[in-house]
């Protein structure tokens, strides 16, 4: 295959066959689906099957000296799954098997490459699922845990670190570690589990994920509510989550996203031109039970609380455009992207600060002249803002505006795509540096020879 004696090596412990270079490169390997982030020349890409191969594959490179890139499905917002030059990109699709679906215990135990979609599949008949939904079913389950991808379900179930109970992990030297397990808690010294949890790849390689399932809802009504405006919307939040209905989503649309959604998937919602003529905003609520009862008596509570709290009307939708509704929601990115959006941010905030939050976005754009629109879920405070601006003086003036906005309010420049190399610069300009050195000495703990995602670490400031 090769004189390198990289490659020579690396091929001794996966095969020729599962190990690429250029010119024969699958190009959508080497980055994400962050925009403007251009991906850099690998020395090779590997597809690992097992424990054993990625631990010799990172034993290779550390003593070779070699950076190793991380890579799921490539369904992440920020970089973080993109090559370097010169590295070995380790792509996980291939380590693919649900190792365990265990009943009793409430736990799936399976390998980083698994997707949302096939985890789902695998867990049919089982009356369980499991209920973090970022938005892309092909995304892996080693690319939440990277990330810890939240999505819309968030404000009810959680984020994906509130449902990882177990590691394995390949660590910077080689060797293996098993984190956790399939117990629901632990007062066992320091939680690893949750400090990989997050740190796209920065800390060691993901091999093996348990997961803790729920019980699958069997039934579930969507509500879509129009407001006058965005305010209206996040003001009533609060009171929405404290009549105790606990909606699986809450999501807030301004006007264009929804217009741009719904004409993408050729939607029509039958919304009255009267209203449709009047809203600026609509409030997407989901209401799910394991008891058809529940859900319709919960559907009449919501709409009374909806209605109380300055809902232009309550609409019940079928079954099938709510469906619809939720997917072309989940597809807001790609829409964006194809209507030339520069960025894609994921602000969050503490929930009741919503509404001061998307004043002062606005009020940012106009002072520049800029383009900024959104949508995002309004029962945990994640943002979401598809931000126009090419000039990219202008561009990075205008992101850093709005993440120092979203700090001031008691926020943080991520909530769920992560930080990744899109996110990096402005991170560490704004970030504590006390908070900025301990998670460099973390790194040089699990990493002492930087080998894992290099770029992704925050640099050294110089000294005064």
């Amino acid at each position: 295959m090769s004189t390198d004696p990289l490659l020579e090596e690396l091929a001794a412990i996966v095969g020729d066959a599962r190990i690429a270079i250029a010119p024969d490169l699958n190009l959508d390997e080497l980055h994400d689906e962050a925009l403007g982030v251009v991906p850099g020349s690998p020395r090779c890409v590997v597809h690992p099957t097992t424990t054993e191969e990625v631990r010799g594959i990172v034993r290779t490179c550390a003593l070779r000296g070699v950076a190793v890139v991380a890579r799921g499905s490539g369904t992440g917002l920020s970089g973080g799954a993109t090559a370097l030059d010169g590295c070995v990109l380790v792509a996980f699709s291939r380590m693919n098997a649900v190792l365990e679906i265990d009943t009793n215990n409430h736990t799936a135990t399976v390998q980083p490459g698994v997707t949302l979609r096939e985890l789902a599949t695998a867990l049919e008949g089982t009356g369980l699922h499991y209920p973090i939904h970022p938005g892309e079913l092909s995304g892996s389950i080693g690319g939440n845990v990277s990330t810890n991808a939240g999505g819309m379900r968030a404000v009810r179930d959680g984020v994906t670190r509130h449902h990882i109970l177990g590691l394995e992990v390949v660590l910077a030297d080689g060797s293996s570690l098993r984190t956790g397990g399939k117990v629901t808690k632990s007062a066992t010294g320091y939680d690893l589990t949750q400090l990989i949890v997050g740190s796209q790849g920065t800390l060691a390689l993901v091999t093996e994920i348990t997961l803790k399932l729920s019980v699958a809802p069997r039934h579930a009504a969507t509500l879509l509510a129009p407001f006058a405006d965005l305010a209206s919307i996040t003001d009533a939040i609060p009171q929405l989550i404290e009549t105790g209905l606990d909606p699986a989503i809450l999501e807030y649309l301004d006007l264009l996203t929804m217009a741009s959604i719904t004409a993408a998937a050729e939607l029509d919602l039958g919304i009255p031109d009267d209203i449709s003529a009047r809203a600026l905003a609509y409030l997407v609520v989901v209401l799910e039970d394991t008891d058809e009862g529940r859900v319709a008596s919960d559907v009449e509570a919501m709409g009374n609380a909806l209605e109380s709290r300055g809902a232009m009307d309550i609409f019940l939708l079928p079954p099938s455009a709510g469906a619809r509704l939720i997917e072309a929601r989940e597809r807001a990115f790609y829409v964006a992207k194809a209507n030339g959006a520069t960025d894609i941010i994921d602000i969050v905030v503490p929930r009741a600060a919503i509404s001061e939050f998307l004043s002062r976005v606005a009020a940012i754009a106009s002072e520049r002249g800029a383009f900024v629109a959104g949508c995002g879920h309004a029962g945990d405070g994640n943002v979401h803002l598809s931000v126009f601006e090419t000039d990219d003086a202008a561009r990075h003036e205008l992101l850093t505006a709005l993440f120092k906005t979203g700090i001031s309010l008691g926020g943080q420049i991520s909530g769920e795509h992560g930080i990744g190399t899109a996110k990096l610069a402005a991170y560490e300009e704004l970030t504590d540096p006390t908070r900025l050195d301990l998670e460099r000495r973390i790194k040089e703990i699990f990493d002492p020879h930087s080998v894992f995602n290099p770029h992704l670490s925050p640099r050294r400031r110089p000294t005064s």
